[in-house]
């Protein structure tokens, strides 16, 4: 697949979407399972899909100048 094709706007978009249902659809209902309260799998669930989106989006890679 080409670079152009992945780093669409709306691919980009649907990969965060998709990521951030995943990360926080795990972490949420691990929550629940070890016995947290609703309100705190809620919160669990937020850091579980930014969690997921930062760790798995591709970053950019800047050419430093260094090696």
């Amino acid at each position: 697949m080409s670079d152009s094709l992945r780093d669409c706007g709306f691919c980009r978009f649907m990969r965060g979407l998709a990521f951030s249902a995943i990360g926080g659809g795990i972490a949420g209902y691990t929550a629940l399972s070890l016995g947290f309260n609703r309100e705190e799998a809620m919160i669990a669930a937020f850091f579980g899909a930014v969690l997921l989106v930062t760790l798995l989006t591709p970053k950019k890679r800047r050419n430093s100048g260094r090696y």
